[in-house]
């Protein structure tokens, strides 16, 4: 007996269709923390595998959590290296986030890291988990390759003030400033500063009809987001789950202001 699977809509598609997806940002290496993100009914989950453990067992393990409640998972990668980038994608990740992309030539490396020839040079194999282990026509696999999404971090002044190149880089779907890194490296100017080069990585983004991805720490936040045109909000959860274990701990208590998402 064969078995089948109902097609989904990609983040891609739904992407190009307007939709505001939200999704788990996951720092923590906890395959259960996955599933419970699925189950509550997130879009998608990010699996930080720059600031958290870069293991691929483990990432498989959180892959398979997530596909079975049917939720895509997007891997922040720690670097554009085109083996780390294809060990994700045949694990079966919908989508890669790639940090300190500084310019056009390294949102290129990005994009050919993440497709298949002639669109990118990602090396090419049906037998992985993203294939079906070897299950699915190589013109099917093919096809289901276009609709990885390709997300470029921009997380310094120079990479905000060449937006223009590197979100009208073809193949690059999204952006996603950090705004820690930012104030880190334009030297803790103050808010005003960032949030300027923020404004103007998204004004290049919406220009070349990119989407505009936000990391929130709260539902208020996340809200605001979505109002400002945000279609990818992206809640850090250990600053959720923080937040609500102070407030169960200890209410009434007072705590310092916490640093950026």
């Amino acid at each position: 007996m064969t078995a089948h699977r109902t097609p989904r809509r990609s983040l891609k598609q739904r992407l190009a269709d307007g939709e505001q997806l939200r999704g788990a940002l996951l720092r923590l290496p906890s395959e259960t923390l996955v599933e419970m993100a699925g189950v509550a009914g997130f879009d998608y989950v990010v699996i930080d595998c720059e600031h958290g453990p870069a293991d691929t067992a483990l990432l498989q393990q959180h892959l398979t959590a997530a596909a079975a409640q049917g939720t895509d998972v997007l891997v922040r990668v720690g670097s554009a290296e085109p083996a780390l980038a294809l060990r994700c994608l045949d694990l079966g990740a919908a989508g890669l986030i790639f940090p300190h992309v500084d310019s056009h030539e390294d949102a290129a490396r990005a994009v050919a890291a993440s497709h298949y020839p002639p669109w990118g040079e990602r090396g090419f194999a049906t037998y992985s988990r993203a294939g079906r282990f070897g299950t699915v026509t190589a013109a099917d696999h093919v096809a289901a390759s276009r609709e990885t999404l390709v997300v470029a971090m921009v997380e310094t002044r120079r990479a905000c003030e060449d937006a223009e190149a590197i979100l009208g880089t073809e193949g690059v779907d999204a952006v996603l400033v950090g705004p820690a890194d930012l104030a880190v490296d334009c030297g803790f100017p103050g808010a005003g500063v960032v949030e300027g080069l923020t404004a103007r990585a998204h004004d290049a983004a919406r220009a070349h009809k990119r989407a505009v991805m936000t990391i929130v720490p709260s539902l208020d936040a996340g809200r605001t987001a979505e109002r400002q045109g945000a279609q990818l909000v992206l809640y850090n959860m250990a600053h959720v789950l923080m937040d609500t274990m102070r407030a169960l701990a200890g209410p009434g208590t007072t705590f310092a202001a916490d640093a950026p998402a």
